[in-house]
């Protein structure tokens, strides 16, 4: 880490907002991005993003810059995406026998009545960037933080291990195990995978209908993509993946809706704030 990053973790733990505010503003963005993965619905992520922030302000005196700032937010976040049960899909766990019996029920045509005056290749495109992130549900907590940090995120086997308190080798065995399970299931089922069943723009009646899509209300589509360009960090320990894995790679990065100035304010003249003092 740079000296600069020292002095303004340690700005930050003497009680500086300025400098909390730039720190947790730095990481914004990849926490929402991991949240989502993680836990399939922007809203589930944009709480997660609220509880992990609150986590790093509370621990962040115990950090001892023995790695960067951004690996040891990641062990937060990750031990907290983990565990969460506060997502729709904790409480509706899914696998993959399931949704390929979903798959295979789940064709009907696309009215007009069901459209509701959106284009299809809208909702196809909504549908697709939803039905990728909820697949990923289909694996354990576990599994899907390793599979989301290695072929989304794209760090390499040593930083993963650090994050997830395991030795590279066994990580990347268990990437590879589910690695296998995760393209056997695209190359039957996912369209995206070119050798799948299943068709975005041919499920959006049904996804629709099924209340899992609303032409009203596209959370994907008032998410503010962000630029390629600005996503280098993330790809300079690249891996080599294989076609079906792809699938998940080519998803877009998001700003966080969370506006730190904003939460900190509101965070800091809250009563929560007196105990937050006291754990700390």
């Amino acid at each position: 880490m740079r000296s600069e990053d020292f002095e303004l973790i340690e700005k930050a733990v003497s009680g500086d907002k300025e400098a909390l505010d730039s720190l947790l503003a730095s990481v914004r963005d990849m926490v929402y991005n991991l949240s989502l993965r993680m836990l399939g619905s922007p809203h589930d992520a944009e709480d997660a993003v609220q509880e992990i922030m609150i986590k790093i302000m509370t621990k962040l005196s115990t950090f001892r810059k023995e790695s960067t700032f951004s690996t040891w937010v990641y062990r937060i976040a990750t031990n907290y995406l983990i565990n969460c049960k506060k997502s729709m899909f904790a409480h509706r766990p899914l696998s993959f026998e399931l949704y390929a019996e979903d798959i295979n029920a789940g064709f009907i045509p696309n009215t007009d009545e069901l459209l509701q005056g959106v284009e299809d290749v809208i909702l196809a495109e909504e549908l697709k960037l939803s039905c990728t992130n909820v697949m990923l549900q289909c694996l354990e907590p576990e599994s899907r933080c390793i599979y989301v940090l290695g072929l989304m995120f794209k760090a390499d086997s040593k930083l993963c291990g650090e994050i997830l308190d395991m030795t590279p080798e066994a990580y990347r065995q268990r990437l590879s195990r589910i690695r296998k399970k995760v393209a056997e299931f695209l190359g039957e089922y996912c369209g995206l995978s070119k050798t799948g069943k299943c068709n975005c723009e041919k499920r959006v009646g049904y996804a629709i209908q099924t209340h899992r899509l609303n032409p009203q209300n596209l959370e994907y589509r008032k998410l503010e993509k962000i630029d390629n360009t600005d996503t280098q960090d993330f790809m300079e320990a690249m891996e080599e993946m294989d076609r079906l894995s792809d699938v998940f790679a080519q998803l877009p990065r998001y700003y966080a809706p969370l506006d730190t100035k904003s939460f900190l304010k509101k965070l800091l003249a809250s009563n929560s704030m007196d105990i937050i003092r006291t754990v700390v």
